[in-house]
């Protein structure tokens, strides 16, 4: 018996896991694959089974190309108000039913209830967002400086999109893909990770509810994502690729779409560095380091990767950190006293416990935490490092976890060297009573998003994104996010 059969249906905060999990969302209509095969849904904080979910193959992708298409012209036409509306339908009905999505969120991801609560409300906002955006698209129209024509320039929609989402924010990486998509008159193909497709197909339920048309987005999750995603980009009548993922896995796709021209937004890996200068009020650091850490138990690509404080503050900070870090509950995701939940897989508890021990071995001493937890579930707990040197792998590696590496350093051009020196470049965050420091530091640090003297930098009104390797393009901002799904079209006028 799996857990979705033995949880009472009467309560409406409780997901209906068996429904949820009905097929796969092809046009809408919910079908089972053509293969017949499965893929298990398991509780990260038991090991349990959750659900099992239909695996689409090749066959289903060309089908939802297919529909996709069919709906295209009549989406794209829909007056941008009526598309606004929709969206903001959609908005509304994830806050009326936010606690059971968060709450599913929680059983198959093993966040922690409350931070669940936090990503379902971040992801409905995409769609309030960009209902207001939808109807402000607009035109240019100008003279040529020749003055022998007018220059219009149109903004359409690039057409149908391939939409890949991570496990860690299944609600929020899709909803921040779908939103401007379809504000912009796309229609879409959401492939979301194996490991988390409940939520995806709960969401998809909303959309059909709020009024958003048959074939208009598409959900499909499957357990060979690397011929179902050239199938899809193969295909001529695609024309975007929208990817969160591994650095790895993105370059993959990048190759995959340049033998099409397919247009690309990539999110990518991090190493967020979070830098503390003397001057720093240590508590609004620390409570900083627990967000920009702790925030999905730091299964997140902006997750504080490694903490450089300087000499002046280093011990009070390692001291207090340890003390918070130590003191949080771990847990199952979906109880309600938990703060820390499990680790997505066995696999990932063991890639931390790894790099903990390349670190241990060079010199790292451990304040907290610093071995796997025993019993049933993923998990480890909250772990403090300290006297960390350069030369240990977590250094050049995302850990994806709740371990924390605290490195010392001395002068403000030192920290700027060091925290530059990683092939990534996604987020950072710098804590300085010295705005003029913390502005020029934000300015020499090389990643697309700075959190000054606080630990959260993501909002659906800023455009999110990184450099080097962290990625291409950026999703929400004012304009950012739904230009990525847009072409525009120069028109040289003669009157």
């Amino acid at each position: 018996m799996t857990i979705a059969q033995q949880m009472p249906q009467a309560d409406r905060h409780l997901p209906d896991i068996e429904a949820t999990a009905r097929g796969l969302y092809i046009d809408g209509n919910w079908r089972q694959s053509k293969s017949g095969r499965k893929i298990d849904v398991t509780d990260p904080s038991t090991g349990a089974l959750l659900a099992a979910v239909a695996d689409a193959t090749v066959e289903d992708a060309q089908a939802s190309i297919e529909a996709a298409s069919r709906a295209a012209p009549g989406w794209r036409s829909t007056p941008p108000r009526k598309r606004s509306e929709i969206l903001r339908r959609c908005f509304e009905l994830m806050i009326e039913r936010s606690e059971m999505l968060a709450t599913l969120i929680s059983l198959e991801n093993g966040k922690a209830l409350r931070d669940a609560r936090g990503e379902v409300a971040y992801a409905a906002e995409f769609f309030r967002w960009n209902a207001e955006e939808a109807v402000r698209i607009t035109g240019e129209f100008g003279i040529a400086p020749s003055g022998a024509n007018r220059i219009i320039v149109d903004y359409q929609p690039i057409g149908i999109c391939l939409l890949i989402t991570p496990w860690n924010f299944p609600a929020a990486m899709a909803t921040r893909k779908i939103a401007p998509a379809l504000a912009a008159g796309c229609t879409v193909i959401l492939k979301p990770a194996s490991e988390t497709p409940l939520t995806a197909y709960a969401l998809a339920s909303i959309y059909e509810e709020a009024g958003v048309p048959a074939g208009v987005v598409n959900v499909l999750t499957t357990s060979t994502p690397a011929p179902f995603s050239a199938a899809i980009l193969a295909d001529p009548r695609v024309r975007k690729l929208s990817f969160t993922g591994s650095t790895g896995v993105g370059r993959l796709l990048l190759a995959e779409a340049a033998k099409h021209v397919v247009s690309c937004s990539m999110e990518l890996g991090g190493n967020a560095p979070f830098i503390v200068f003397d001057d720093a009020d240590l508590d609004a650091a620390l409570d900083g380091a627990m967000v920009a850490k702790m925030r999905n138990a730091g299964e997140a690509c902006t997750a504080a990767n490694r903490l450089y404080v300087q000499s002046g503050i280093y011990q009070s900070f390692a001291e207090g950190l340890a003390k918070r870090m130590s003191a949080l509950n771990v847990g199952p995701g979906v109880d309600a006293l938990t703060e820390c939940g499990p680790m997505i897989t066995t696999k990932a508890v063991e890639k931390i416990d790894r790099l903990v021990v390349d670190a241990k071995a060079k010199g790292a001493r451990v304040t907290c935490g610093g071995e796997p937890s025993a019993g049933p579930g993923y998990f480890y707990p909250p772990t403090v490092l300290v006297d960390m040197p350069d030369g240990v792998e977590m250094a050049h590696e995302e850990i994806f976890g709740p371990v924390a590496p605290l490195y010392r350093f001395e002068t403000e051009d030192e920290v700027i060297r060091r925290a530059n020196d990683t092939e990534y470049g996604l987020a950072a965050y710098v804590f300085t009573r010295d705005i003029a420091r913390g502005l020029r530091v934000s300015s020499a640090l090389e990643s697309g998003m700075i959190a000054l003297n606080r630990g959260l930098v993501s909002d659906p009104a800023a455009p999110f994104g990184g450099v080097k390797q962290s990625g291409l393009g950026r999703e929400g901002g004012q304009h950012h996010g739904i230009a990525e799904f847009m072409e525009a079209k120069y028109i040289a006028a003669s009157f």
